[in-house]
């Protein structure tokens, strides 16, 4: 499998989840904005496959290196100091932060991760992303998943688990 990520690598169950979430936020009649960083925009490409789906998706932001987390995000310097982009202290910083920015969303999530194949160590290995999720008014929640494959497999894998993170916030 080649190592890059077209239209055509989607799977047809990973534009199914999005379909099927775009569905459970009109339900709740709910909006969401997403913050992107090793995804690159790859949840917010696939929420917008669909048609319509303008009605419940706020947009997205990515967000890859630190100084855009911080400048369009609002992530804390320090933050990122002490722990590092890819950290549970980021993600809540990026999806509390893509929620301000929002006048509409209701919801947000956010992925910061390495996709691979370098960049990792012992202490971050390569797959592991941390995810953020928001609710306006609620608790900013994180966790980690550590992927394997390669970096298009670590992406899609996020993207399908950022689909489904924020379809538990909303039951």
């Amino acid at each position: 499998m080649p190592d890059t990520l077209l239209a055509a690598d989607f799977s047809s169950e990973l534009i199914q989840n999005a379909a099927e979430l775009l569905d459970t936020l009109r339900r709740h009649q709910a909006k969401l904005v997403t913050a992107e960083s090793c995804t690159g925009g790859l949840v917010a490409a696939l929420l917008t496959q669909h048609a319509g789906s303008s009605d419940v998706t706020e947009g997205g932001l990515v967000t890859y290196s630190n100084s855009m987390k911080q400048s369009v995000l609002g992530v804390q310097a320090e933050t990122l100091r002490q722990f590092g982009a890819v950290s549970a202290e980021t993600v809540r910083e990026m999806a509390a932060g893509a929620l301000s920015i929002s006048q509409d969303a209701t919801h947000s999530v956010s992925i910061s991760g390495i996709a691979g194949p370098g960049g990792g160590s012992s202490e971050k290995p390569v797959g592991l992303v941390w995810f953020g999720t928001a609710v306006r008014g609620g608790d900013v929640l994180a966790e980690s998943r550590i992927f394997k494959g390669n970096r298009t497999e670590v992406r899609t894998q996020a993207a399908f688990y950022a689909l489904a993170l924020v379809g538990q916030r909303l039951s």
